[in-house]
């Protein structure tokens, strides 16, 4: 029979007990050995679970305390020198220092694992000596077999993937850095070995990019070398989230088997094995059902696509398994008991996606017709919500494809939009704002669920969040703050509010998905055709604006960064998903500005992970995602400032898209990277009002002015002074009260200094 694989399992847990615990250990309370058993039990649970469906190849070591990508980072030792590492394993302290931050070093830069909505910590390689700290693989393959008796398939970061997220040394020293690694996965690879491991997945899905002559030429080194050192030792080289670059040159490498993903890379995989074969020496990962997405696969087309690769790789080489890790899929749907019966019946999680495999790899094995006419029943689901109302609103459909057919513009240029401002608000050089959000307090949840429970009713929910609004609206005049924001008091997600405002979307009651560290999301689900409804954010935007005479900012999310943090249908393309929203917004937009709000922030942190892998797409999508914050935006007049913001991604290589979107004024995370995208502006020169952030809010520190100057500074040697806004990173959301205030506190002195330096600008 056809063995069955995962990749990697979500690990937050059913209730987010993960999640809850590294929050308990981080509060001071719970005790470090109580915090680890605590991890090993909901460790042990995932296992379990894989066990008990049946699964044949259960990955170990895709655990993890944080992310994966640190702790490869610290099995090597990799630790910056602001965090005092002195060598050893690494101790908890320091692995979430270099997470979160101290009190006294910022933390290390935090970015999009490829295009997911997955954030990995990136290693910083310019102080480290590698050096094997622990063999962390090997300790989850005997934890497995000790306790559960699981033969488990122990799963590593592969060196050159690591290599290419990695920062902190030049192109020049890349061999160098790998003749440093080598010797240390081998070291990993041999103990795994001798302790009788069959399998290890190695993931490179650097591999589905595109690679220089050199990086192929290292592939091939990393994988003699394992070939030579471990030659008994069965390394599956696992791929994932798109077709793979240069086929013909992975399929020699001397492994045992070869991982491709047939869901998101499902064309060029399989045209890649159509015409060029598959080695008779080596085993196919099938990757055949999503790890990212929640719909139900159709199982009689996914075994058809068995079929069709078993002409080409015998059902004795085929192990069937999930496209990439389940980290991407929240964890069951068995606790959905408020979606309709026709949604909830169409979605698969990570448990039930367990459960298709195993049915799959059955069915693959067997010509019994029981088992066939079960996957016809199985795909029936799917067919029955494509025919539902929700997918079939023809009055959005007629809109947007109308709208679509045009190229969106504002009414003037932005030159004589920034003019026509600047005489509307007076804003002084260097104006100071923030990006939304402000802390969400214990009284501000607590509130909210009263509200939800019922025990509350709508005028003492509102009370509450005019109260908080006051409050807000008066530290920030008192802190100087130039425009201010509401503070988003209301909001529990800035995607799933706006979703429960709109037509087309469904909401989970425990679909959490990791974003980073703790943080968890609850992606909304679009399951239909969007469609605005009535105002979502007037109301509140136009209460602040009453308390101050200083401008409040209305804030929106953008159409991309809905549909990017969504889990989306996929009965239609994306573009249109986008379009879709984008005229539901635009819709917004205007009720905002009616009400008097003339400063519009429409935040689009997302764009830049739906880029597609493939370089020959990403002109396309950046295209169609310009032109979506373009139809939400276009129609206010040249008065009305148009914000957006970006964040925590590398926009080096967007920079003619973002200026395209021709938001009056972007805000750029800049201090979690260290000041790094600044270099972007340093090669590209850019026209429009921009912010970059200052200062890192998902570290607790409070950063002193001087290093917000030093920030500043560096900035205005790139950007024009006059068209340079200062701001934190992202929303403070996260963040306490306390360090909030201090933090504005700084930035707005670092701001009144840089204002003395350059005021002579105000005069020309």
């Amino acid at each position: 029979m056809v063995k069955s694989s995962v990749l990697g399992y979500p690990r937050i847990g059913a209730d987010r007990e993960w999640k809850k615990a590294l929050e308990a250990f981080w509060a001071g309370k719970l005790e470090e050995r109580d915090f680890r058993s605590q991890l090993q039990d909901i460790r042990l649970n995932h296992l379990r679970k894989q066990q008990e469906k049946g699964i044949d190849l259960i990955p170990v070591n895709d655990f993890s305390y944080y992310d994966h990508i640190l702790d490869t980072a610290a099995m090597f030792g990799i630790i910056p020198d602001r965090f005092s590492y002195t060598g050893g394993a690494v101790p908890l302290s320091v692995y979430y220092g270099v997470a979160r931050g101290t009190k006294n070093a910022a933390a290390s830069e935090m970015t999009k694992w490829f295009n997911t909505n997955y954030h990995y910590i990136v290693p910083e390689l310019s102080e480290a000596s590698p050096v094997l700290t622990e063999n962390k693989p090997l300790e989850a393959y005997r934890e497995a077999k000790e306790k559960l008796g699981i033969e488990g398939k122990p799963v590593i970061v592969g060196p050159l993937t690591f290599l290419k997220l990695s920062k902190g040394y030049a192109a020049s020293e890349t061999d160098a850095w790998l003749e440093k690694l080598l010797p240390l996965y081998v070291q990993i690879l041999q103990e795994l070995a001798e302790e009788g491991v069959q399998w290890v997945q190695v993931d490179e899905p650097i591999l589905v990019t595109k690679l220089s002559q050199p990086d192929l030429e290292r592939l091939h080194r990393i994988y003699e070398t394992f070939a030579a050192a471990v030659p008994g030792l069965n390394l599956m080289l696992q791929t994932y989230f798109e077709s793979v670059e240069n086929y013909s040159e992975i399929v020699k490498l001397p492994v045992k088997g070869i991982g491709l993903d047939f869901v998101h890379g499902y064309t060029g995989n399989l045209q890649s094995i159509q015409a060029l074969g598959f080695p008779q020496d080596k085993v196919l990962g099938a990757g055949v059902i999503d790890g990212r997405g929640i719909w139900k696969a159709s199982l009689a087309g996914k075994l058809e696509l068995l079929q069709e690769l078993a002409e080409a790789v015998p059902a004795d080489r085929l192990i069937v398994q999930t496209s990439c890790s389940l980290l991407h899929v929240p964890v069951t749907t068995e606790r959905e008991t408020k979606l309709s019966s026709e949604l909830k019946g169409a979605l698969a999680f990570a448990d039930e996606k367990l459960s298709e495999l195993a049915l799959l790899s059955r069915a693959f094995a067997s010509t019994d017709a029981a088992i066939h006419d079960e996957l016809g029943t199985y795909d029936q689901a799917i067919a029955a919500l494509q025919q539902s109302a929700e997918r079939n609103r023809r009055e959005i459909q007629d809109a947007v494809s109308a709208i679509g057919a045009h190229n969106p513009a504002r009414s003037a240029p932005f030159a004589e939009r920034y003019a026509a401002q600047q005489e509307k608000w007076q804003l002084p050089l260097f104006p100071t704002t923030t990006i939304g959000s402000f802390p969400q307090s214990a009284e501000v949840r607590k509130a909210r669920q009263l509200w939800r429970k019922g025990e509350w009713n709508d005028k003492q929910y509102a009370d509450f969040i005019r109260e908080q609004i006051d409050t807000w609206i008066q530290i920030q005049e008192e802190i100087g703050i130039d425009v201010l924001v509401h503070g988003e008091f209301e909001r529990t997600d800035m995607v799933e509010f706006f979703g429960e405002k709109l037509a087309g979307f469904a909401f989970t009651q425990n679909g959490w998905v990791q974003s980073y560290g703790s943080r968890c999301v609850k992606p909304p689900v679009i399951y239909g055709d969007v469609a605005f409804i009535g105002e979502m954010t007037v109301e509140e935007t136009k209460y602040a604006q009453s308390r101050t005479n200083r401008p409040v900012k209305g804030m929106l999310t953008g159409p991309i960064t809905i549909m990017n943090w969504s889990f989306v249908r996929e009965d239609i393309p994306r573009e249109q998903i986008a379009y879709q929203l984008a005229y539901a917004l635009r819709q917004e937009v205007e009720a905002l500005e009616k009400a008097g709000i003339g400063m519009i922030q429409v935040d689009e942190p997302a764009v830049r992970e739906g880029l597609p892998l493939k370089e020959e797409e990403q002109a396309g999508y950046l295209a169609w995602a310009v032109k979506a914050f373009r139809i939400a935006t276009c129609t206010v007049q040249k008065t009305t400032q148009i914000h957006t913001h970006m964040c925590y991604c590398e926009f080096h290589d967007m920079i003619d898209s973002i200026e395209a979107m021709d938001a009056d004024v972007i805000s750029i995370e800049t201090s979690r990277s260290h000041g790094e995208l600044i270099h972007s502006f340093e090669l590209n020169t850019y026209k429009l009002g921009i912010g970059l952030g200052v200062y890192d809010i998902h570290s607790p520190r409070i950063p002193s002015v001087e290093e917000m100057t030093g920030m500043i500074e560096r900035a205005l040697r790139v950007l024009d002074p006059k068209l340079f806004w200062i701001n934190p990173d992202c929303g403070l959301k996260t963040r306490g009260l306390e360090e909030t205030v201090a933090a504005l506190r700084n930035m707005v002195e670092a701001t009144k200094a840089a204002r003395v330096k350059y005021e002579h600008l105000l005069s020309k």
